[in-house]
């Protein structure tokens, strides 16, 4: 049954003394924080008791009435009761990106590229089934084949659109305006001015050469080679920032009484041309020099190539690297039909596959062997985050096993040089990236489906020859233990979800906490870390299920249901959002490591507010227990919670 708000918001109207006692009213990510006349008109005694509250704190000249994940809600329907400005709602302020051009430029891209991966990727597999049904068969005349071939690739020929809705609202732009934009990319119109005898050509003899077969108010048309922007990545983005510039500045100056009207009709006036007589040249020109940059590398030493870009891509998923690789890899891919990157990487799960299978039989403790049992299964679909967390990271020579068995084996992939003629398809799915779209199966494909046995093989073998170390707390023997006994373990180790740390840091404990709502443990068990860096990173694969507006603090939940709020520092609400960069929002599906959020420690600290990151399981409750850390310090993806599901 839905729960009642409203009722809820009049409750707490009525026993904190009354409108009349409320001076204002804000909240954070879990509790109203509110400022009364007189704490003593307050009935905290029936609050603390009432169902949908989690609990009542008084401190800091605040009046706090603790409500946890619904407060959103809750301070929604009060809104609905009383009158309530903006103060203490207010949104961030976008922060400067952190770092050099190069890593702001990689964040934009991971950012813009991460809500749409998980279409990406499904309507990648579609597109590889159709590869495979086609190479053993099936006509492409077909109305079969043209059907599903449209579903699995209509989405990414018309990428540019999808880009345009995430950069829409990364620039703070009107969302159909972004669309408007990259409709004029993509219309049907475009491809018929490559058609005719060029009028010059510039460039000429360079990876740049640009022919113009039609002009502008006498400014040359260069267009891509096939004379459309499909699939692209590039243009639409710097198009759509421009876009958002222009409407920023029209709005500044036009009346408001027609800026709903006009103020479109003006940035589409001047950002549309403008993109595509300036900015998708030059965007087309990096395209074609990116392209030649890694075709001259891999051509260079393609067997330093393969082994640096395998042996390495477990690393670069843990530090969130890998998503500046995956827009360049869609590049290769649009610009010459086929991607090496995105051949090569998706091979490195399968040594972990092997490694996996080898533990979860030669493993002496029981909730290894349940734990890597079940990471086997999404690794062999190309998920490894519950593998490297759970599994891989705890072991570490293991990890370097894995690591070295990527690079020789890389070393041989980078010679014959494996090919993704698709995007999307993750682990044993992703054979269809490898088959021809004309030539159908050749050595391309014989090469990677080789390369994922030899991997798994690999790691099997090297599984069976190394030491499994033990990762698990010493606990009697399963062998002291009866039938009964062991079923019920083998049973508990199936439903843990570990959990990696999010930051680098010194350990807390919440008790240890100023905060007494985070101390009491009222919103759930956990941990604290005072970190040594300002990111804080996805401790495993999730979704965002809140994001308070100031960005201090986010809720997320993981795919076993794990929810867990990650609070940066204590009472930092105050701060309004100053020091804060969001970099997700809600309803976002997010990869283990990836960037969440930013904030800035030496401000935080400067206006005398705790750094101290308070890191909860919100649903505890409802969980068996949560195993915490032993450690006193904690690198970014250690080892920091277990959270044992009760399976109901």
């Amino acid at each position: 049954m839905a729960k009642d708000f409203q009722a809820l918001a009049q409750d707490i109207i009525d026993h904190v003394g009354g409108e009349a006692n409320i001076v204002d009213l804000r909240h954070c990510i879990t509790r109203l924080r509110f400022r009364l006349r007189d704490d003593n008109l307050a009935d905290t005694d029936y609050l603390k008791k009432r169902d949908g509250i989690v609990t009542v704190v008084q401190s800091s000249n605040q009046y706090q009435v603790v409500i946890g994940n619904d407060v959103p809600y809750v301070y929604e329907a009060i809104s609905q009761i009383i009158p309530l400005d903006e103060e203490g709602s207010s949104e961030t302020n976008e922060q400067a990106s952190e770092g050099n051009l190069l890593n702001r430029f990689i964040d934009l891209l991971s950012g813009l590229f991460q809500p749409l991966l998980g279409a990406l990727a499904a309507t990648g597999i579609i597109k590889g089934i159709m590869a495979l049904l086609v190479a053993f068969g099936l006509s492409q005349e077909s109305g079969f084949y043209q059907v599903m071939n449209a579903v699995g690739d209509g989405f990414f020929q018309f990428l540019p659109m999808a880009l345009a809705v995430t950069a829409a609202r990364r620039f703070k732009l009107n969302v159909f305006v972004a669309l408007a934009v990259s409709a004029a990319f993509l219309h049907p119109a475009l491809p018929g001015l490559v058609e005719s005898e060029p009028l010059y050509t510039l460039f000429a003899g360079t990876p740049i050469e640009s022919a113009v077969h039609a002009t502008f108010l006498g400014l040359p048309i260069i267009l891509p080679p096939a004379g459309n922007y499909y699939s692209t990545v590039i243009p639409i983005i710097f198009a759509i920032w421009l876009a958002s510039k222009i409407n920023h500045w029209v709005k500044s100056w036009m009346p408001r009484v027609v800026e709903g009207t006009l103020a479109p009709v003006v940035t589409l006036l001047i950002a549309t041309p403008v993109s595509l007589l300036v900015i998708g040249p030059i965007a087309t020109w990096l395209s074609s020099l990116v392209g030649w940059l890694f075709t001259s590398l891999a051509t260079f030493s393609p067997i330093l190539f393969g082994a640096l870009l395998l042996g390495a891509w477990q690393l670069l998923v843990i530090f969130g690297l890998h998503w500046g690789l995956i827009p360049i890899g869609i590049l290769q891919l649009t610009e010459g039909g086929a991607s090496d990157i995105l051949g090569i990487t998706i091979l490195s799960t399968f040594s972990v596959l092997g490694l996996l299978v080898a533990i979860a039989i030669r493993s002496k403790e029981d909730k290894t062997k349940n734990l890597a049992a079940s990471a086997a299964v999404p690794a062999l679909f190309g998920i490894t985050e519950p593998a490297v967390y759970g599994i891989l990271l705890p072991m570490k020579k293991v990890f370097a096993v894995a690591i070295i068995l990527n690079t020789l084996v890389g070393a041989v992939i980078g010679y014959f040089r494996a090919y993704a003629y698709t995007a999307g398809g993750l682990g044993i799915f992703a054979l269809g990236r490898f088959i021809h779209p004309e030539d159908g199966i050749t050595q391309n494909f014989w090469v990677a489906a080789v390369a994922m046995l030899v991997l798994t093989l690999l790691g099997l073998i090297a599984g069976f020859l190394i030491k499994i170390p033990r990762i698990q707390e010493e606990e009697n023997s399963s062998a002291e233990l009866t039938p009964q006994a062991q079923e019920e373990l083998a049973r508990d180790a199936a439903k843990q979800e570990i959990l990696a740390s999010p930051v680098t840091g010194a350990i807390h404990r919440l008790e240890d906490l100023s905060d007494e709502v985070f101390a009491s443990g009222a919103m759930g068990k956990g941990i604290a870390i005072e970190a040594d860096e300002g990111t804080i990173y996805a401790p495993s694969r999730a979704t965002i299920t809140s994001v308070f507006p100031t960005g201090h603090a986010l809720g997320l939940t993981t795919e076993n249901g794990t929810e867990l709020l990650i609070h940066v520092g204590l009472d930092t609400v105050e701060l309004k959002g100053e020091g804060f960069e969001k970099l997700v929002q809600e309803g976002d599906s997010v990869e283990a490591g990836q960037a969440l959020l930013r904030f800035d420690r030496e401000l935080i600290r400067s206006r005398g507010y705790e750094t101290v990151i308070p890191i909860v399981v919100t649903n505890s409750q409802e969980m068996t227990d949560v195993l915490l850390t032993l450690e006193d310090h904690v690198d970014r993806g250690d080892y920091l919670l277990t959270v044992l599901h009760n399976g109901n």
